[in-house]
C-alpha cells in the first residue's frame, strides 16, 4: 500500500487511474493543475507522484523540478503523449524517475509503481512476524495466534507504516501526513484512537504494547522478533 498523488488535468483519466489504484489498496489523492500539485506536496508526504507533463498553470516538469529542489524524494512517474528522446531526457534531468507515454496501460502503470516501491522500500519483505502476529502486506491480512484479525483500512495502513519504519519515533502530525488524506480532519485524538484500537486488537496483556508512546514526542513501533 502506498500514498499516491495523481496530477492529471484529464479528469476522466485521473478517475480511471485513481479507481484502479484504489482497488489495489493504495491511498489515492488527485489534483488537476500544477499549482495545486505543489500546494499538496508542500503540506503532505507521498510515496508516489503520477505527474502529467502538460498541466494548467504550471507544467509537470516545473512541478517536478520545484519538488526536487525542496528536497522531495518520492518516486515521480511522468505520463505524457510526448515520446521523443529529447523530452524524456528533459524529464529525467528534472528529477523524474520513470516515464510512461499515453495511451496508458493501467496494468503496466501498476507494475511500474510496484517495482519502484520495492526498490524504494527499506525492506523487500511483504510479510512480517512480530510475537504471535503475522502481517501479510500483499494480501492485506493480519493474523494473531493463527486467527485472522479484521482491521479497518486506516488501521491497516497505520500498522503497515509502522512496520516498515521500525524503531523510529513519529509525532501525531507526521502520522497524519503519511497515513491520512490531505483534506482529512484528522487530529491528534484521531491518531490516538486508531493506535488504541490497534493495541486492543493486537497487544498481549502480559507484554508491552507493540506501539509504544514516547511521552511528549510521539509513537514508536518496535520489532522484537526477526522478520520473515
Amino acid at each position: 500500500m502506498a500514498k499516491i498523488l495523481i496530477v492529471e488535468d484529464e479528469k476522466d483519466l485521473a478517475t480511471l487511474i485513481g479507481n484502479w489504484l484504489k482497488r489495489e489498496h493504495h491511498l489515492v489523492e488527485t489534483v488537476h493543475d500544477g499549482v495545486a500539485a505543489l500546494e499538496q506536496l508542500r503540506f503532505s508526504s507521498f510515496d508516489v507522484i503520477i505527474l502529467d507533463w502538460m498541466l494548467p498553470k504550471l507544467s509537470g516538469i516545473d512541478v517536478c523540478r520545484d519538488y526536487r529542489g525542496h528536497g522531495g524524494d518520492a518516486c515521480v512517474l511522468m505520463i505524457t503523449a510526448r515520446d521523443g528522446l529529447d523530452n524524456k531526457e528533459m524529464g529525467f534531468n528534472a528529477g523524474v524517475d520513470d516515464y510512461i507515454t499515453k495511451p496508458l496501460e493501467l496494468k503496466e502503470l501498476s507494475m511500474r509503481i510496484n517495482a519502484h516501491l520495492r526498490r524504494a522500500s527499506q525492506t523487500v519483505h511483504t510479510t512480517f512476524d512480530i510475537r504471535d502476529i503475522h502481517i501479510d502486506i500483499q494480501n492485506h491480512k493480519v493474523f494473531k495466534a493463527g486467527k485472522e484479525v479484521h482491521l479497518l483500512p486506516k488501521e491497516f495502513r497505520l500498522l503497515e507504516f509502522f512496520v516498515r519504519h521500525p524503531d523510529r519515533i513519529f509525532s501525531a502530525e507526521e502520522l497524519i501526513s503519511s497515513v491520512w488524506e490531505s483534506d482529512s480532519l484528522a487530529q491528534n485524538d484521531t491518531v490516538r484512537g486508531h493506535i488504541n484500537r490497534l493495541r486492543k486488537k493486537l497487544d498481549e496483556p502480559d507484554k508491552p504494547s507493540i506501539v509504544g508512546t514516547v511521552h511528549g514526542v510521539g509513537y514508536k513501533f518496535t520489532l522484537d522478533e526477526n522478520l520473515n
